[in-house]
């Protein structure tokens, strides 16, 4: 297929799934179909956190801050993934590249750290229930957001500038669907050990790091639930900590197996459906997965659509 037609010496031409033509209106018509449940299912929760008063507690708070993160990465990567699908040329501009792959890279790295700060209100909230509103107080939970979101954006700033500055020697083919790092390393004319090492210790930092205090959390969560005597408190345990677990293990465990590997190691197309994994379907299922099993939020909802109808009747 050719992905060059209309496009510019100074575009990038973004392969996508082009060795796959045949497949590429049934991709489109899911990415498409994800992306309206991303945003109407992210939209809904920050809409139902915000307005009913018995949601302002810091966990929704964070979940507001993850639908909304959740939001921007989807919009960074698919509306221009559409466009290539649907139309006759794959390219996109160099300054449309450099912006999706910081925006990627930003949010990605903001979000690895709001499930991490997620992880720790359960943590108080199960095992310090007496004392969780002091501990989880506003003003706590606003700075941990603020540093998850300059943490993201400083590692961004860091590997996009690095990234950038590598020698390319004419390539403009990005092996991937949107501009994304591993990609874009590919394309470099040179290996850089400097980078790998850069990489690799940014990933612990962002990922492993965040993890595994994610995992000692729910060591000591594990603990306090077998503690507990009454069976609705234990549901309802069960019930918040099984969302944030299943969020967790979705993003973490595909985004790590494309980040800490050596990048040589991962076959391409293998990385093409790791990576529309956690940037196409994860987002769509965050919301799903928080809501689906959480009463609060159906009660929330139930509560706002009867003032609603109260309202206009009136």
């Amino acid at each position: 297929m050719d992905t060059n037609n209309g496009s510019s010496i100074t575009d990038f031409i973004l392969l996508g799934f082009s060795d796959w033509p045949q497949l590429e209106h049934i991709i489109s018509g899911i990415v498409f179909l994800f992306y309206i449940v991303t945003l109407v299912g992210n939209t809904t929760t920050i809409l139902v956190s915000n307005l009913d008063s018995q949601l302002h507690t810091p966990m929704y708070f964070f979940l507001s801050n993850l639908s909304f993160l959740d939001l921007c990465y989807a919009t960074s990567i698919i509306p221009q993934m559409l466009v290539n699908l649907w139309g006759p040329t794959k390219s996109i501009t160099y300054g449309g590249c450099v912006l999706q792959f910081f925006f990627a890279l930003d949010l990605g790295a903001t979000e690895c750290l709001l499930l991490a700060v997620m992880a720790y209100d359960r943590y108080a909230a199960v095992c310090q229930p007496l004392y969780y509103t002091i501990i989880m107080h506003p003003q706590l939970c606003q700075k941990m957001v603020l540093m998850a979101w300059l943490g993201g954006l400083g590692s961004a700033f860091i590997l996009c500038s690095l990234t950038l500055k590598l020698p390319r020697c004419g390539h403009r083919e990005v092996d991937n669907f949107f501009c994304e790092m591993p990609a874009l390393l590919k394309m470099a004319c040179v290996y850089s050990k400097v980078m790998e090492a850069i990489v690799f210790a940014l990933g612990v930092i962002l990922l492993l790091v965040p993890l595994s205090l994610i995992l000692i959390s729910y060591a000591v969560i594990t603990q306090a639930v077998m503690r507990i005597k009454s069976v609705a408190r234990w549901r309802k345990v069960l019930n918040t900590c099984g969302s944030h677990l299943t969020v967790v293990t979705l993003f973490y465990g595909t985004i790590i197996y494309m980040y800490m590997k050596p990048q040589n190691s991962t076959s391409q197309d293998k990385g093409k459906f790791l990576t529309f994994f956690y940037t196409i379907v994860t987002p769509t299922l965050n919301p799903l997965i928080y809501t689906l099993r959480n009463k609060d939020v159906k009660s929330a909802v139930k509560r706002i659509l009867w003032v609603e109808k109260w309202s206009s009747n009136s």
